[in-house]
Formats: C-alpha cells, sequence, structure tokens
C-alpha cells in the first residue's frame, strides 16, 4: 500500500460561509477530519486569474479580502497558515519548462481561506497557491495538474476552489431556500456523470456541452480548478463528492474528491 494523498475540488460559494455554521461549512469541515493530514496544501483557487503562471513564495502570505459589500466581521477574518518556499520551488521545477514566477506579493485570497478556515482550522498546514493562467485554454489546465501529480506521493494535499455552476447574475442574493434553475442542474448532473465514466476529454471540453454550460460556466475562472483535480487522477482511482447542494439557485456547491488517501 502506497501512500497517496487525495486531491479535491471544492465549490467555496459565498465568502459569508467562511463565517457561518451550515451544511456546506460542515462537510469542509468533516473533510478535514477524514483526509491524512498532509505536509503542506497548494491550492488553486478562481481568485487568482491572471495573464501567467505565478506561485507564492512568501513565507508569511498575508489574509487577502477579495470582495466588496459584506459585513466588516467578514474583513477582520485572518487565516495565519504559513506559506512554503520549498513547496513553491517543488512546484516550480515540477512545471518546467512552462515559466513560473515566484511571487512574493499575493497571499490567500478567500477562495482558499475561506474553505480551509473549516477543513483545517488551526491554520498550521502550509499552504502555497497557485496562479490560473487566464490566457491559456481549459487542456492547458488539466495538463498543469497532470505534471503535479507526483505531489499527492509527497505527502501534499492540492485543493482546487471554484464553482462547477457559477452566475452570479443569476444569484438570489440574501434569498434562502431558493430552488436551483433547471439548467444549473441539468449541467451539474453531466459533469458528474463524465467525472464517474472517466470521459475527462468532455469536462475538459465543457463549452461543447451546449447552453447549459454557456449558463453555468459563463466565465471560466470558477470552473478551470475543477481540470487541475481531475488532471491528478490515476488510473482506476475512485472518485466522490463530498458536499453537494445548489446556494442561491446558480451557484454548484458540489465537491470532488480524488482518491481515499492510499491506494494499492
Amino acid at each position: 500500500m502506497a501512500d497517496l494523498m487525495p486531491a479535491i475540488f471544492l465549490g467555496h460559494g459565498n465568502p459569508m460561509n467562511a463565517l457561518t455554521k451550515n451544511v456546506y461549512s460542515d462537510a469542509w469541515a468533516s473533510i478535514g477530519r477524514s483526509v491524512p493530514r498532509p505536509k503542506a496544501v497548494l491550492a488553486v483557487s478562481a481568485h487568482w486569474y491572471i495573464p501567467g503562471c505565478a506561485v507564492t513564495a512568501n513565507p508569511d502570505p498575508p489574509t487577502i479580502h477579495d470582495f466588496g459589500g459584506f459585513p466588516r466581521e467578514l474583513y477582520q477574518v485572518e487565516y495565519k497558515a504559513p506559506g512554503s518556499p520549498e513547496l513553491a520551488l517543488r512546484v516550480k521545477d515540477l512545471l518546467a519548462p512552462i515559466f513560473v514566477e515566484l511571487d512574493e506579493g499575493w497571499g490567500l485570497d478567500h477562495g482558499t481561506w475561506s474553505v480551509l478556515t473549516h477543513v483545517f482550522p488551526m491554520a498550521d498546514i502550509p499552504i502555497v497557491q497557485l496562479s490560473i493562467d487566464k490566457t491559456q485554454p481549459p487542456l492547458f489546465h488539466y495538463e498543469m495538474g497532470k505534471r503535479l501529480s507526483s505531489l499527492r506521493k509527497e505527502g501534499v494535499l492540492v485543493i482546487g476552489s471554484g464553482n462547477i455552476v457559477h452566475n452570479l447574475s443569476a444569484y438570489a442574493w440574501g434569498k434562502s431556500g431558493v430552488q436551483p434553475f433547471d439548467w444549473a442542474l441539468r449541467f451539474e448532473t453531466k459533469v458528474r456523470e463524465l467525472l464517474i465514466e472517466g470521459e475527462d476529454a468532455h469536462v475538459i471540453d465543457y463549452q461543447a456541452l451546449g447552453p447549459d454550460a454557456m449558463l453555468s460556466a459563463p466565465t471560466p475562472e470558477h470552473y478551470l480548478p475543477l481540470l487541475y483535480v481531475i488532471g491528478l487522477r490515476g488510473k482506476n482511482e475512485p472518485i466522490s463528492f463530498p458536499v453537494q447542494g445548489v446556494d442561491g439557485g446558480s451557484v454548484s456547491m458540489l465537491a470532488v474528491q480524488i482518491g481515499r488517501g492510499s491506494i494499492v
């Protein structure tokens, strides 16, 4: 039995989930208790979407409050996890010959800390963020995941943070009990089926899935972190969905977990 960290895509949704006890935050906490304790975390967040590849190399990454219009207490959240310049260099080496900038200006954005504050509430595990290069097509991001697959054997938990369905124009702000849009349910269901069947090519080329895809992912940044995670999947590895639900009618909170922590 060879140790192998799982890899997880988390639907992070509304940043207020960082402060709220609900079915999503409870499920994230359960994930933190169920996975092997990692040596470090590599996070790919929808909210570091820039023209180029960069990795955080700051030993003390700041908590970034990259949003507006929320209650004051959300801006007071500080997730004081350490960084890991060593992991940043390892990521840079694994992704060569792609140029990866060692960035000391960025920190942990809310795509990362709003979920990890529940997954690892002690903030005592080193965290590095990898940017999403907005100039590249979906296949590039899937291949990036493949290049990083050896990290799983090195005790690194790779987390993608975004949302498979993310349409804020249709989101019911401030309302509870809103029923999901039919197109959101259809698209999420289709992606789940493709993941279970191992049809990665169709998950990558999601825009070819029709009008439901265009409504569910009108911009790519929240969908792309999923491709990094499925790129890490080994042959015949189990896949599970430890968090489910659609928030505000148009934001999928689905989590996708690759592996269980060890494989033969």
